[in-house]
């Protein structure tokens, strides 16, 4: 999302031939104060980025918005800050019905007053809501609380106008995608309105890659410095001074990005796009993995269900080999594994993914003594993923497995 915001920054700077002006001196800041801040001339933006994935619910409350939502320590980095910056959250979330939508009401609202030039006054009907959310800052935040409440209280309605004029800074961006789907919608959602400025076709996987390159290093403090990384040496010396403005902005300097590293990223990758294509994968094409892949498993529960499945057959080849009758506790054990499957699934086809979680909770959850002697949950989980190799159990919707693998083959080939 910081990579977005920047691309965001980026198109509109660009002026009406698509360059970026050479006075042009909006950056993003990464990982300080908040997960990035935006600047731009004398303006900037704190910008909080929490995920959360489908499991959990959206924000239903007034406290979770200020705790799980970051919106207290938000408003604790506003005031420090003089009141000056404007604030956002950016969430995959979602703001359900109730007091935690009336945060965001009340927010447009207090905003409207702002933009108007009016005073940002709490009237009657907009007290609770602002009570409420100023009660949250207080409980999941301790300086704040302890600033408001300390040796010189501040009045209630001191903290009311203070929590007022913090809303009108304030957006929340609830709408965003989830992890699972953004490196498929983000080339298109956000590098694709820059190219189209920049009236250039094509490449929109490119643009993005370099983008984020820039970030991933930037938000783990990684840019360039002089020193690259050697350690500091004698930095608490007796006498030593405070550090200076400028070693603190040479500091920040590894955590910014500029309009004009992104121009110049955006630039680089249509001009060198192999650099920067994906790597491609190289699916396996057994039956149970194209299964899965289909399905919408991870590349890693693939090579697990793959690891299971021989340690499923090395047991029973074990087994088998001294002693007969274990081919009868053998094909007694399938006929239980297959309907396990099938209560798993309800009667109704379940996604890949799901039906993978569901099936390791289940032989999780199976007794140890119900099993087959010398065998534990995982190698009974081996046993399922025999049966899907030889196409008894599915990942989703059934197809012609050995179709697909035989194009597989042939792309491999045909690239090779």
């Amino acid at each position: 999302m910081a990579a977005a915001d920047s691309l965001a920054l980026y198109l509109r700077s660009l002026d009406e031939h698509g360059r970026l002006p050479q006075d042009c001196d909006g950056r993003v800041l990464c990982e300080w104060q908040e997960d990035w801040v935006l600047l731009e001339d004398e303006d900037a933006e704190l910008v909080s980025g929490k995920h959360r994935d489908p499991s959990v619910s959206a924000f239903t409350t007034v406290n979770k918005l200020a705790d799980e939502g970051g919106l207290a320590h938000l408003f604790e980095r506003w005031s420090a800050l003089g009141e000056k910056p404007l604030c956002r959250l950016v969430t995959t979330g979602g703001v359900a019905a109730g007091d935690a939508h009336d945060v965001l009401a009340a927010c447009e609202y207090f905003r409207k007053l702002r933009l108007s030039g009016a005073a940002v006054v709490v009237t009657d009907e907009r007290r609770e809501i602002v009570d409420m959310l100023r009660a949250a800052i207080a409980r999941y935040h301790t300086a704040v609380a302890a600033r408001w409440n300390g040796g010189a209280t501040v009045p209630a309605d001191e903290q009311r106008a203070e929590v007022a004029r913090f809303m009108s800074m304030l957006r929340v961006d609830h709408s965003k995608p989830q992890r699972a789907y953004i490196e498929y919608a983000a080339p298109s959602m956000f590098a694709q309105p820059v190219l189209d400025r920049l009236a250039i076709a094509g490449a929109v996987v490119v643009v993005w890659e370099a983008v984020m390159r820039l970030f991933r290093a930037r938000m783990r403090a990684k840019g360039p410095i002089p020193s690259a990384a050697l350690p500091a040496v004698m930095a608490y010396r007796l006498g030593a001074s405070p550090p200076t403005y400028t070693e603190i902005e040479r500091e920040l300097l590894r955590r910014i990005v500029t309009m004009s590293d992104i121009d110049l990223a955006i630039r680089t990758a249509l001009a060198m796009p192999a650099g920067y294509e994906p790597v491609q994968r190289v699916p396996l094409t057994t039956r149970l993995a194209v299964k899965m892949n289909t399905g919408g498993c991870s590349d890693n529960a693939v090579e697990r269900a793959e690891h299971l499945r021989m340690e499923y057959q090395d047991y029973w080849r074990e087994r088998i080999g001294g002693d007969a009758s274990a081919r009868v506790e053998q094909k007694s054990f399938e006929r239980r594994l297959l309907r396990i499957n099938d209560e798993v699934n309800d009667s109704v086809s379940v996604a890949g993914g799901v039906l993978w979680r569901r099936l390791q909770q289940r032989m999780d959850d199976l007794p140890g003594d119900s099993l087959p002697a010398g065998m534990d949950a995982d190698i009974a989980l081996g046993g399922l993923c025999e049966w899907a190799n030889r196409c008894k159990v599915w990942f989703g919707q059934r197809f012609d497995v050995d179709d697909v693998i035989a194009r597989l083959r042939a792309e491999r080939e045909a690239t090779s």
